[in-house]
């Protein structure tokens, strides 16, 4: 938007304190290659817009935003003189997008110098080479300590995640190669006292009523009911108190397997009514073989169902097999998250999860969110944690706000203090001890949130109550319109 042209005077512009260093020459240039404009009321430039102008304000009030999802958030609001914006990194011509990072309004009659990108761009370098070898040095400079730091944290946060997996999965590795050994043993011994039943006298009636016998013990072990400590304390004295009256040894090492099976003393009754006397105590101790057994294969099932979620949750987390884009479920994306760092959550940290199962997927790059999680989790984690900290509770809560899907981060850590809330998203800025930090969540996080994925990333602090709140829009633009993350 073009403003009203106005005179330019030398004295005034070298009364800016950006100016005011300049000689009558230097000043006359800028009068000359420059321009003073008037604007009223309204906006000046648009974010994204091609950056043609380098704007300093003579008089009058400014306010400066960002496009967060489908609200214009404001960062700044000045009536301060000389302040500047626009196309303040035109003198590194090409090598950056030259866009306006932010929109400008003003909210009363208004004043600019106005220098075209392109002469802004060739004074720099004229006047002030060395400042402007300086500034490059400092911008790629510092774009590449990003980069390699943040290749640097991934890597780590890859060791990090990869060290909780294998503990994580040695767990339940490591039970079912435990049952499958006793259950080699519990089917040969199975094995030996099916050889002494069969080796007796008895007819084929009774082993029919053994075999039917044990395929029922099989059924009731499938569908045992969970019993508290105290009833199943009480159902173990019983049946080892049937076991003794009936002569069979070592009641107490049976009796809690067949408490843990949902057997009782009624159906114990049924099997002493279904066998002869004599063969009765071998009866029950190849029965306790079969409750064995079944027990046994129910616990590698678990195992290896367990190796398979966390292998799924691995998937789901790295998205390895998945489009870069696409609809997305968040739950998912935060269960395969916290299923990757729950070693690192260890078991002094509650987790609590709030979830609003009604809300819809969401366009998104799925494989960048759960960095986002990664990066708040583990700032929530290490503030319960760190500085003497006994651990807490996280709550991972989602709901609908409005137009858009929250997810919330709660931690009852010490909370932010308020002298750094303003420079928590900054770059290279960290709270960690040396080593452990490298001050890229934050900024990265910020950027998948706001710049990827349109939403936004805000925080509210207190001792005993901090929420980092991730907005995401319902619906997004085209994957192709969508910007990329900076390196």
């Amino acid at each position: 938007m073009s403003g009203r042209p106005m005179p330019c005077s030398p004295q005034e512009i070298g009364s800016l304190f950006l100016f005011e260093k300049l000689g009558p020459e230097q000043l006359g240039r800028l009068c000359a290659e420059g321009r003073v404009e008037g604007f009223d009321p309204g906006p000046v430039y648009a974010e994204g817009d091609p950056a043609t102008c380098f704007y300093v304000m003579l008089e009058g009030t400014v306010v400066l935003s960002r496009r967060v999802g489908g609200d214009d958030v404001e960062v700044n609001r000045t009536s301060q003189r000389g302040v500047y914006a626009g196309a303040m990194q035109a003198y590194l011509e090409e090598r950056v997008p030259q866009v306006y990072n932010n929109s400008m309004r003003v909210t009363e009659p208004t004043r600019f110098f106005v220098l075209p990108a392109d002469t802004f761009a060739s004074i720099m370098r004229e006047w002030f080479p060395m400042a402007v070898h300086l500034l490059e040095g400092l911008f790629f400079g510092s774009k590449s300590t990003q980069r390699a730091i943040g290749q640097r944290e991934r890597l780590l946060a890859l060791g990090s995640l990869s060290a909780g997996l294998t503990h994580e999965l040695n767990n339940p590795a490591a039970a079912a190669v435990r049952a499958t050994a006793t259950l080699r043993e519990r089917v040969g011994k199975m094995r030996h006292k099916l050889r002494m039943i069969s080796a007796g006298t008895y007819d084929r009636e009774t082993l029919a009523n053994l075999i039917e016998i044990q395929e029922r013990t099989a059924e009731r072990v499938a569908k045992a009911p969970v019993l508290g400590p105290l009833e199943a304390a009480d159902r173990e004295d019983a049946l080892s108190d049937w076991l003794d009256e009936h002569g069979i040894t070592e009641g107490w090492r049976i009796a809690p397997t067949f408490v843990q099976a949902g057997l009782d003393v009624d159906w114990l009754d049924r099997v002493a009514d279904a066998v002869d006397e004599e063969i009765l105590p071998g009866a029950v101790g190849w029965l306790s073989y079969t409750v064995e057994t079944e027990l046994l294969l129910d616990e590698i099932e678990d195992s290896t169902s367990r190796i398979s979620h966390l292998v799924d949750a691995a998937k789901q987390y790295s998205q390895l097999d998945r489009a870069p884009f696409q609809v997305a479920d968040v739950h998912e994306l935060l269960d395969s998250t916290l299923v990757m760092l729950s070693g690192k959550i260890g078991q002094r940290i509650e987790v609590v999860k709030d979830y609003d199962r009604t809300l819809p997927r969401i366009p998104a790059y799925p494989a960048e969110l759960n960095q986002v999680w990664t990066n708040l989790i583990d700032n929530a984690v290490s503030a319960m944690n760190g500085a003497g900290g006994d651990g807490g509770t996280l709550t991972v809560r989602t709901a609908r706000h409005h137009d858009r899907l929250l997810v919330e981060f709660r931690d009852t850590g010490a909370g932010i203090p308020p002298e750094i809330r303003d420079r928590v998203f900054d770059p290279f800025f960290t709270t960690k001890p040396v080593g452990e930090g490298t001050g890229l969540g934050l900024d990265i996080s910020w950027r998948i949130v706001v710049d990827k994925h349109h939403g936004s990333l805000q925080f509210e602090s207190a001792p005993g109550d901090t929420r980092f709140q991730v907005l995401l829009p319902l619906t997004a633009p085209d994957p192709d319109d969508t910007p990329e993350e900076h390196a």
